[in-house]
């Protein structure tokens, strides 16, 4: 008996839904652009339609969206997506599926990061125990807006949540040293490199521990090359010059223990090797 009621409320949800998306569709779009959405019941009563079966309804309203927003003639279809996708929230806010499409859609159909960057977050927040979303968000960040500082961010979240891939630390590690926080970048890097067991990893991490340390010895040098300059109206014949000046105490070697290549007449300093071979 139970169960042939719950069958028949699902059977009125769906009709009552097919019978909103019938008169949806019977609106001339070209008159009133976006016109469906206009129509589309808030998720509180969105959550009466249900009757009791909310993942069932955030279904619905998932494929109806998919299909909407892939709907050429309907212009102005993005402009409410962020509304559309909260209200599947509201409906199913464990369902993981319409906030990464959503994104998806978004960001690269709809070019409007923000939305996708507020729809990944409202992803999170619902799920904290998935290091799934801000994940993608560093993604975005780091891909599509070249924002190393918001991709550090993100995959600083993702790394923070349990189960989360090991890449994530690697990808916050490799943000920091495009933000030339080398500290940072070295740190991580290093505890990288000091605590996995694969070696390719392992390479990986003393490749960009060699990267760090160079840029750092690098951009000291080249400050008391500026200094020399300026004291002496001409370049340093040889970087040891520098120490002699007492502008620098000693001229270390890169962590393989190489010299650096020094040009006397550009001034330019270079590493013995290109820092990703080896």
């Amino acid at each position: 008996m139970k169960k042939g009621i719950v069958i028949l409320a699902l059977i009125i949800s769906l009709a009552a839904f097919s019978g909103l998306k019938l008169h949806l569709d019977s609106i001339p779009r070209a008159r009133v652009p976006g016109a469906s959405i206009l129509y589309l019941p808030s998720g509180k009563s969105l959550q009466y339609m249900a009757l009791g079966n909310r993942p069932f309804m955030a279904d619905l309203i998932y494929l109806w969206a998919i299909q909407y927003f892939s709907n050429t003639q309907v212009t102005d279809r993005y402009d409410h997506m962020e509304h559309v996708f909260s209200i599947i929230s509201e409906l199913d806010p464990r369902y993981e599926d319409p906030y990464l499409i959503g994104a998806m859609i978004a960001g690269a159909d709809a070019g409007d990061i923000e939305t996708a960057f507020r729809i990944l977050d409202l992803g999170l927040e619902k799920n904290p125990e998935q290091w799934i979303f801000p994940w993608e968000a560093g993604h975005i960040a780091l891909m599509q807006l070249k924002d190393f500082e918001l991709a550090r961010e993100y995959f600083k979240k993702t790394m923070e949540i349990p189960g989360a891939p090991p890449m994530a630390r690697r990808l916050y590690a490799n943000a920091s040293t495009m933000l030339t926080d080398y500290k940072t970048a070295f740190a991580n890097w290093m505890e990288i490199y000091e605590t996995t067991d694969d070696e390719r990893i392992k390479e990986i991490a003393f490749n960009h521990l060699y990267q760090v340390t160079s840029a750092m010895e690098i951009e000291s040098l080249g400050k008391a090359i500026t200094e020399y300059r300026r004291l002496y109206g001409r370049n340093p014949g040889e970087l040891e010059d520098l120490v002699g000046a007492g502008l620098m105490e000693e001229i270390k070697p890169d962590i393989e223990g190489n010299a650096y290549v020094y040009d006397s007449e550009t001034a330019e300093v270079k590493t013995a090797r290109l820092w990703w071979k080896r």
